[in-house]
């Protein structure tokens, strides 16, 4: 890869950090949010509701975690000087897969 071609992926890669840490901040500052009485019965009502609604945070937080790890392994890779190399076969990643996925990590073979 060029040295224009690490950089544009590195600022993507950072663009990305910095969106997914937002929205996981936002996510975190609305769970701090006063919910009154949060209960589970058979009828579903306003406290059900809002717990349903913090279930899919909580599994959204969760899936902007994983991502974050992904990009953050992916800037470490181009800090390392293996951007773009497979990390299971060692072969180099189709410049496409990384235009699409700039956190891959694997050819689409390996993938």
């Amino acid at each position: 890869m060029s040295v224009d071609d690490l950089d544009r992926a590195r600022a993507e890669l950072i663009a990305l950090r910095d969106d997914l840490e937002a929205r996981a901040t936002a996510l975190r500052s609305g769970a701090s949010a006063p919910s009154g009485g949060i209960s589970f019965g058979k009828r579903v009502g306003e406290g059900t509701s809002i717990a349903i609604e913090r279930f899919a945070d909580v599994a959204i937080h969760d899936q902007i975690l994983q991502q974050q790890a992904l990009v953050q392994a992916a800037l470490a890779r181009i800090d390392d000087g293996t951007y773009g190399t497979c990390t299971v076969c060692g072969k180099p990643i189709a410049p496409e897969r990384l235009e699409v996925v700039p956190w891959a990590a694997t050819c689409v073979g390996c993938a």
